[in-house]
């Protein structure tokens, strides 16, 4: 199943399997990469529950997400969404400091970064708060833009 929801960084796509967010995808949607989306259905609870929110982050009234989730990848690429996980409302964490919380050595930034590219629930899992070791916003699957919006959002509901 899923559900479409509008946002200030544009449509918003939730997808839920078995009683889990499995995505968020950004448009424009890409149909024809063989994942099982289902059918569209705003009313399901799960997919209600992350519309709403989702919708409160963007108002700046949530600051973390109590949701099911359930992302498809290797042990590797969970580790690092896990790590996502804990960094910080309106904190960044460089792709380095997310190796060195794995137990790895800083060699290791350039696998944490395709890990953190193919997290395909952004927003939730904050990969949009991981920037490169000099502070610059690298690479978002989403675009820069709206890693810099996503950003932004969080720092302005700050102060």
């Amino acid at each position: 199943m899923h559900t479409v929801i509008d946002s200030p960084i544009g449509p918003l796509r939730i997808v839920e399997r078995h009683g889990a967010i499995t995505a968020i995808e950004f448009s424009p949607f890409r149909d024809g990469d063989g994942r099982p989306r289902g059918a569209r259905d705003d009313a399901h609870p799960v997919l209600a529950e992350a519309a709403k929110q989702l919708t409160e982050y963007f108002d700046r009234e949530r600051r973390t997400f109590d949701l099911p989730l359930a992302p498809d990848g290797s042990d590797f690429q969970r580790a690092v969404w896990e790590q996502l996980t804990a960094i910080d409302y309106g904190e960044t964490a460089s792709y380095g400091e997310i190796a060195g919380r794995l137990g790895k050595t800083n060699a290791a930034s350039r696998a944490v970064g395709v890990a953190n590219g193919a997290n395909p629930i952004p927003i939730v899992v904050p990969c949009h708060r991981v920037i490169g070791a000099n502070g610059t916003l690298t690479g978002y699957a989403g675009g820069v833009e709206r890693k810099q919006a996503l950003l932004d959002l969080e720092q302005d509901s700050l102060f």
